[in-house]
């Protein structure tokens, strides 16, 4: 990881109550997707906000965000130009073992972002399909991104955009069509990922989650990450996640 001075190219609303920002790094980035970023906002916001990657040209980085609290909504006011502290990359991410050809993406909320970095690392190599849930038509984004997997299905909670459902019932209704990935990838909402884990559990898909938690320092010293493991310990997301296997915590 490192500690850079990043300059901002631009930070755009892209959705209802979202935002995505571009940093250039002045250098390549090495990132890994479903690794994450730990920024500073400025002012008198002293804790970075932790966001994961979304996607990455060459020394150019996106991360997008969703307006929650004092810290994004100053995060939303910076321009391009202004320089940032970003401290990256952070966690582990995704991996795809060689002999897992069939990957499924499951996502909903903010969490529909790291796995567009899935879908650009791994794009061509494996077959890639995607079930994404919003909450409506205001809220759809990335379909530019998504499009580009060998499948695509997009639902929402209140069927203004694609059938009525979540993503977890999307990908559901495909596995009783008798498409069965390789592997589950997903990131969302703990109840999102919850029902996932019922379902992958039920058919026996082997399948990896990416932790939603509030952070202090990212790199695994402060201790509020914490989340339970189902062998009774416990796991640092920002270090030892934000990527697990789903059977090994609790959700």
């Amino acid at each position: 990881m490192k500690d850079y001075i990043a300059t901002v190219v631009k930070n755009e609303k892209i959705a209802e109550n979202i935002y995505a920002i571009t940093f250039d790094l002045g250098e390549t980035a090495k990132v890994r997707c479903g690794q994450f970023g730990d920024m500073a906002v400025g002012g008198t916001h002293l804790l970075r906000r932790p966001i994961a990657v979304c996607k990455v040209d060459g020394s150019q980085v996106t991360f997008c965000y969703q307006i929650k609290g004092e810290g994004t909504q100053k995060l939303k006011t910076v321009g391009a130009g202004t320089r940032l502290n970003v401290l990256m990359p952070l966690g582990n991410g995704f991996y795809i073992e060689e002999n897992e050809r069939k990957v499924a993406l499951v996502g909903g909320g903010v969490g529909v972002f790291p796995l567009i970095s899935v879908l650009r690392q791994y794009q061509g190599d494996k077959e890639i399909s995607a079930y994404i849930g919003y909450r409506n038509q205001g809220a759809v984004c990335g379909v530019d991104e998504f499009a580009k997997a060998d499948k695509f299905v997009a639902v929402t909670d209140d069927g203004s955009y694609g059938e009525k459902m979540n993503a977890v019932q999307a990908f559901e209704k495909e596995l009783q069509a008798g498409n069965r990935p390789d592997v589950v990838l997903a990131c969302g909402p703990t109840p999102m990922l919850r029902a996932l884990k019922t379902l992958v559990e039920r058919e026996n898909l082997n399948c990896y989650v990416s932790l939603e938690e509030r952070m202090g320092c990212g790199i695994g010293a402060c201790l509020v990450c914490v989340c339970d493991k189902t062998d009774g310990k416990k796991a640092r997301v920002c270090k030892d996640g934000p990527v697990f296997n789903a059977k090994e915590v609790e959700l």
